[in-house]
């Protein structure tokens, strides 16, 4: 397969299935007819990155040093891309261009997530000039990104929330695992539940999150204590003994990665769209 745009070949195997090139032109990381999907989904997420390399990255590089003047941010990671603009006219433009590009290669936006919104600093204020109420959000790499205000000075900031479904969906496996390991050991179980809570700190510990991961480690020290209460009628445990359990198997609550603006600054010291 050819790249229209840029020229760049794209080959496809004349030997493989029908199911694996319709998984492998949608570019979603399924495939079919075979016994080996967990090997094939891994491969698909890589090949969908390559795919998308040149279908999207090269292009909107390209389109964006041809079509518009003002800055444009691209931000894309597997099949989630996120594109930041100036005007709305520009964005409008990008989208109608987006989806013809995706239709060259059989691949379609998402109907649901495929959106624009108003976001930014002056989102809230503009809104509220029409009429219209808070700006939306929307959920990326699962975090809600929503439009703040800091408590000191009242300046715009970018509020990155865990998803509240995600968050639940992960309870409920704790939930689960816990009934299995209901009548483990307490160090035992501790262990295993520190490893589950520093995992979580370790990708959802960033600023403005500090109450959802304190949410997250507090519904798990209850669904420890209502696991350990279900072990026997005569075990019960109150707070107090939970409490003294959590303190010395849980990692504290706390926020562990800089703003993104410190992280930026030592990758990127040119601060610059693109850089």
């Amino acid at each position: 397969m050819a790249d229209p745009f840029l020229g760049t070949p794209y080959r496809r195997s004349a030997h493989d299935s029908p199911d694996k090139q319709v998984a492998e032109s949608r570019g979603d990381g399924r495939w079919g007819g075979d016994a080996h999907g967990c090997r094939y989904a891994s491969r698909g997420s890589n090949l969908a990155n390559i795919y998308l390399h040149y279908v999207f990255d090269l292009w909107a590089e390209r389109w964006r040093h041809r079509t518009v003047r003002e800055n444009v941010i691209f931000v894309r990671y597997a099949d989630d891309i996120i594109a930041g603009f100036e005007h709305e006219a520009d964005a409008r433009r990008f989208l109608t261009d987006l989806k013809q590009r995706m239709e060259q290669y059989a691949l379609s936006l998402h109907p649901d997530k495929a959106r624009l919104i108003e976001f930014g600093c002056f989102a809230a204020n503009n809104r509220a000039r029409r009429g219209l109420g808070k700006p939306e959000t929307f959920n990326f790499l699962g975090f809600t990104h929503i439009c703040g205000r800091a408590y000191r000075n009242g300046k715009f900031i970018l509020i990155r929330m865990t998803r509240r479904d995600r968050m639940c969906s992960k309870l409920r496996d704790i939930k689960e695992e816990l009934r299995r390991r209901m009548h483990l050991s307490i160090p035992e179980q501790g262990k295993w539940l520190c490893q589950v809570v520093m995992g979580f700190f370790a990708y959802h510990a960033i600023p403005t999150n500090s109450k959802r991961i304190v949410s997250f480690w507090y519904h798990v020290i209850e669904l420890w204590r209502c696991t350990l209460c279900r072990r026997s009628q005569r075990d019960y445990f109150t707070w107090d003994k939970i409490s003294r359990l959590a303190s010395y198997w849980l990692p504290s609550p706390r926020i562990l990665h800089p703003w993104p603006n410190i992280r930026f600054a030592v990758n990127h010291p040119r601060w610059k769209p693109g850089a």
